[in-house]
Protein backbone atom coordinates (compact mmCIF):
# COMPACT_ATOMS: atom_id res chain seq x y z
CA UNK A 1 0.00 0.00 0.00
CA UNK A 2 1.27 3.72 -1.11
CA UNK A 3 -0.05 6.53 0.34
CA UNK A 4 0.84 9.79 -2.02
CA UNK A 5 2.78 12.63 -1.48
CA UNK A 6 4.41 13.94 1.47
CA UNK A 7 3.94 15.11 4.86
CA UNK A 8 3.31 19.09 4.87
CA UNK A 9 4.44 20.92 8.06
CA UNK A 10 3.60 24.54 8.69
CA UNK A 11 6.61 25.10 11.14
CA UNK A 12 9.12 23.79 13.15
CA UNK A 13 7.11 23.83 16.80
CA UNK A 14 8.98 23.17 19.77
CA UNK A 15 11.95 21.04 21.15
CA UNK A 16 12.32 18.56 24.57
CA UNK A 17 15.60 18.64 25.94
CA UNK A 18 16.45 16.25 28.61
CA UNK A 19 18.36 18.17 31.76
CA UNK A 20 20.47 17.37 34.61
CA UNK A 21 19.21 19.69 37.13
CA UNK A 22 15.28 20.93 35.72
CA UNK A 23 15.21 23.73 38.74
CA UNK A 24 18.37 24.67 37.51
CA UNK A 25 17.77 24.89 33.82
CA UNK A 26 14.39 26.41 34.52
CA UNK A 27 15.87 29.17 36.53
CA UNK A 28 18.12 29.42 33.13
CA UNK A 29 15.81 29.82 30.75
CA UNK A 30 13.26 32.01 32.81
CA UNK A 31 15.82 34.51 34.59
CA UNK A 32 18.23 34.72 32.13
CA UNK A 33 16.13 33.78 28.68
CA UNK A 34 13.16 35.58 29.40
CA UNK A 35 10.78 31.99 28.80
CA UNK A 36 7.41 31.77 30.97
CA UNK A 37 6.16 28.15 32.77
CA UNK A 38 2.99 27.51 31.13
CA UNK A 39 3.23 23.59 33.08
CA UNK A 40 4.74 21.26 35.19
CA UNK A 41 4.45 17.34 35.52
CA UNK A 42 5.33 17.15 38.72
CA UNK A 43 9.08 18.01 39.22
CA UNK A 44 10.21 16.05 36.50
CA UNK A 45 9.27 18.18 33.45
CA UNK A 46 8.16 21.67 32.63
CA UNK A 47 6.66 23.70 29.29
CA UNK A 48 8.29 27.04 28.66
CA UNK A 49 6.88 29.62 26.11
CA UNK A 50 8.08 32.34 24.92
CA UNK A 51 5.02 33.23 22.20
CA UNK A 52 1.33 31.96 21.85
CA UNK A 53 2.44 28.58 21.55
CA UNK A 54 1.31 26.55 24.97
CA UNK A 55 5.10 25.58 24.66
CA UNK A 56 8.19 25.89 22.29
CA UNK A 57 10.41 24.13 24.57
CA UNK A 58 9.90 21.62 27.04
CA UNK A 59 12.55 20.24 30.27
CA UNK A 60 12.77 16.88 31.14
CA UNK A 61 14.30 16.17 34.38
CA UNK A 62 16.88 12.99 33.68
CA UNK A 63 15.90 10.37 36.12
CA UNK A 64 18.71 9.59 38.98
CA UNK A 65 18.78 6.24 37.97
CA UNK A 66 18.47 6.51 34.08
CA UNK A 67 20.46 3.76 32.54
CA UNK A 68 18.20 0.69 34.11
CA UNK A 69 14.97 2.80 34.03
CA UNK A 70 12.46 2.25 30.80
CA UNK A 71 10.59 5.61 31.30
CA UNK A 72 10.01 7.93 28.67
CA UNK A 73 12.02 9.86 27.61
CA UNK A 74 14.49 7.03 27.81
CA UNK A 75 17.53 9.30 27.38
CA UNK A 76 20.06 9.33 30.23
CA UNK A 77 22.12 12.02 29.00
CA UNK A 78 21.41 15.93 28.47
CA UNK A 79 20.10 17.31 25.03
CA UNK A 80 17.30 16.61 22.35
CA UNK A 81 15.18 14.35 23.03
CA UNK A 82 12.71 15.37 20.15
CA UNK A 83 11.55 18.24 18.10
CA UNK A 84 8.48 18.78 16.71
CA UNK A 85 6.51 20.13 13.43
CA UNK A 86 3.03 21.34 13.44
CA UNK A 87 0.48 20.04 10.68
CA UNK A 88 -2.89 21.19 10.09
CA UNK A 89 -5.20 19.00 11.89
CA UNK A 90 -5.62 15.11 12.99
CA UNK A 91 -6.96 14.44 9.52
CA UNK A 92 -3.30 15.38 7.80
CA UNK A 93 -1.86 13.28 11.56
CA UNK A 94 -3.82 10.21 10.34
CA UNK A 95 -2.25 10.58 7.00
CA UNK A 96 0.87 10.90 7.83
CA UNK A 97 0.70 7.42 9.53
CA UNK A 98 -0.33 6.06 6.32
CA UNK A 99 2.70 7.61 4.60
CA UNK A 100 5.19 6.71 7.45
CA UNK A 101 3.95 2.92 7.40
CA UNK A 102 4.29 2.73 3.73
CA UNK A 103 7.91 3.48 3.59
CA UNK A 104 9.12 1.91 6.73
CA UNK A 105 9.44 4.30 8.89
CA UNK A 106 9.55 3.68 12.88
CA UNK A 107 6.57 4.64 14.68
CA UNK A 108 7.32 5.29 18.07
CA UNK A 109 4.36 6.80 19.88
CA UNK A 110 0.94 8.18 19.07
CA UNK A 111 -1.37 8.91 17.72
CA UNK A 112 -2.41 10.42 21.39
CA UNK A 113 -2.97 13.82 22.60
CA UNK A 114 -0.69 15.43 25.50
CA UNK A 115 -2.52 16.73 28.60
CA UNK A 116 -0.28 19.96 29.10
CA UNK A 117 -0.60 21.99 25.75
CA UNK A 118 -4.02 19.68 24.68
CA UNK A 119 -1.67 18.85 21.53
CA UNK A 120 -2.07 15.69 19.41
CA UNK A 121 1.09 13.89 19.21
CA UNK A 122 2.78 11.17 16.49
CA UNK A 123 6.37 10.57 17.24
CA UNK A 124 8.54 8.63 14.52
CA UNK A 125 12.03 8.30 13.85
CA UNK A 126 14.33 9.45 11.34
CA UNK A 127 17.04 7.82 9.64
CA UNK A 128 19.89 8.69 12.26
CA UNK A 129 16.95 7.34 14.95
CA UNK A 130 16.28 10.66 15.95
CA UNK A 131 12.89 11.32 17.67
CA UNK A 132 10.75 13.62 15.37
CA UNK A 133 6.45 14.82 16.72
CA UNK A 134 3.71 15.80 14.38
CA UNK A 135 1.64 17.92 16.32
CA UNK A 136 -1.78 20.18 15.91
CA UNK A 137 -4.30 21.57 18.24
CA UNK A 138 -1.91 23.08 20.52
CA UNK A 139 -3.36 25.75 23.16
CA UNK A 140 -2.63 28.95 22.46
CA UNK A 141 -2.11 31.47 25.11
CA UNK A 142 -2.67 35.52 24.31
CA UNK A 143 -3.53 38.37 26.33
CA UNK A 144 -6.98 37.90 24.95
CA UNK A 145 -6.66 34.15 26.00
CA UNK A 146 -4.97 34.34 29.24
CA UNK A 147 -3.15 30.77 31.01
CA UNK A 148 -2.36 29.88 34.13
CA UNK A 149 -0.09 27.71 34.38
CA UNK A 150 -0.81 24.25 36.81
CA UNK A 151 1.13 21.15 37.72
CA UNK A 152 -0.01 17.59 36.19
CA UNK A 153 0.26 14.56 38.05
CA UNK A 154 2.96 12.17 36.36
CA UNK A 155 0.29 9.97 34.50
CA UNK A 156 -1.74 8.30 31.80
CA UNK A 157 -3.77 11.78 31.81
CA UNK A 158 -0.72 13.79 31.30
CA UNK A 159 1.23 11.99 28.61
CA UNK A 160 -2.29 10.71 26.62
CA UNK A 161 -5.55 12.13 28.02
CA UNK A 162 -7.30 9.74 24.92
CA UNK A 163 -5.73 6.38 26.90
CA UNK A 164 -4.18 4.92 23.77
CA UNK A 165 -7.46 4.60 22.35
CA UNK A 166 -5.80 5.89 18.83
CA UNK A 167 -2.32 4.63 19.20
CA UNK A 168 -0.69 2.87 16.08
CA UNK A 169 1.62 1.55 17.57
CA UNK A 170 1.95 -0.67 21.88
CA UNK A 171 2.38 2.32 23.99
CA UNK A 172 5.53 2.39 26.68
CA UNK A 173 5.57 0.15 29.25
CA UNK A 174 6.41 2.39 32.30
CA UNK A 175 3.03 4.31 31.34
CA UNK A 176 0.89 1.53 30.34
CA UNK A 177 2.26 0.32 33.88
CA UNK A 178 1.44 3.65 35.34
CA UNK A 179 -2.12 3.75 33.80
CA UNK A 180 -2.61 -0.28 36.03
CA UNK A 181 -1.23 1.02 38.59
CA UNK A 182 1.35 -0.84 39.13
CA UNK A 183 5.34 -0.82 39.88
CA UNK A 184 6.80 -1.15 36.48
CA UNK A 185 8.52 -4.49 37.41
CA UNK A 186 4.93 -5.98 37.62
CA UNK A 187 3.84 -4.95 34.24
Amino acid sequence: MTTPGKIKPRKLGHLVLMVRDIHKSVHFYTEILGLEVSDWISDQMVFLRAGSDHHDLALAQIPADSPEREELPRYGRPGLEHFSYLVDDLAEMERAVQLLQAHGVEIVRGIGKHGPGENLFLVFKDPDGNNVELYCEMTQITPAQPYEAKVWERNIDSFDQWRFARFVVPPPAAVVAAKQGKPKDEA
